[in-house]
């Protein structure tokens, strides 16, 4: 589904650029959900940019493809139609627009892309209950505007209700576990492992195992100096959190 080949990428403009991924190649089967772990700057923050289309990183080599689809030749919004989606690691608050037609834009910008109707506001407004009501956000919550005064678990459960909302095809949460306390954590991956489906695929980021205590992965990939340097079953997640990084990395090198 997500298939990226000895993709290289950098930072910054002209002389200033500063390479951060250095030939990383990864491959993420439909239905299945991949965590990538790794220590600070080694580049995971950066693919999650890349692959949705964020301004100053440019990709200097490789390819990546969704479905088949060359994503390095397409607008973040055209990413989007195409089902990418990004749970951001600090989601950003926009003042004056509520939560609720801010997602509906979204949904209907999605969906005039792909060439389908509209949703109407009365099956809009449905799904959003049902989908507010399972991830603790409430009614007044979702007329306020987006994350302005949400605390930090707030902020990443209403990052997951977007996109229980917009139902893409490749999900990737960059560390939605941080800033989580234990019930925030288990509602948010009770909403992750709830859209877990045999056309949907998942690339899961972060730092801990006790995310992945919550949600399973299929394949566990490290990332070191901007390259996958082993990867495994879930079990690699668990050695990691007893030895470090150090160990595993420098046995791979």
């Amino acid at each position: 589904m997500l298939n990226l080949n000895d993709l290289h990428a950098s930072v910054g403009e002209g002389d200033e650029a500063r390479p951060i991924l250095k030939g990383l190649s990864l491959e993420v089967p439909a239905g299945e959900v991949h965590a990538i772990m790794g220590p600070n700057g080694a580049g995971k923050s950066t693919l999650s940019y890349v692959l949705t289309g964020r301004e100053g990183y440019e990709v200097t080599s490789g390819t990546a493809t969704l479905n088949g689809e060359n994503i390095l030749e397409m607008e973040p919004e055209a990413r989007a139609a195409a089902g990418l989606f990004l749970s951001f690691q600090y989601p950003v608050e926009i003042p004056g627009v509520p939560v609720m037609t801010f997602v509906r834009t979204a949904m209907n910008a999605q969906r005039k892309l792909r060439g389908e109707e509209e949703i109407s506001a009365p099956d809009f407004i449905k799904k959003a209950r049902e989908v507010g009501g399972q991830l603790n956000l409430n009614a007044e919550m979702l007329k306020r505007p987006v994350n302005v005064g949400f605390s930090g678990g707030e902020k990443k459960r209403l990052e997951i209700f977007q996109m229980m909302m917009l139902e893409p095809r490749f999900a990737i949460l960059d560390e939605t576990d941080s800033g989580l306390d234990i019930d925030a954590l288990k509602t948010v991956a009770a909403g992750v492992n709830a859209l877990r489906a045999p056309d949907r695929g998942m690339l899961v980021i972060t730092h801990y195992q006790r995310l992945l205590d919550h949600i399973k992965p299929d394949r566990v990939h490290v990332l070191s100096a901007g390259r996958i340097v082993k990867s495994g079953g879930p079990e690699l997640a668990l050695r990691l959190e007893e030895e470090g990084y150090d160990g595993v990395i420098g046995e791979a090198a």
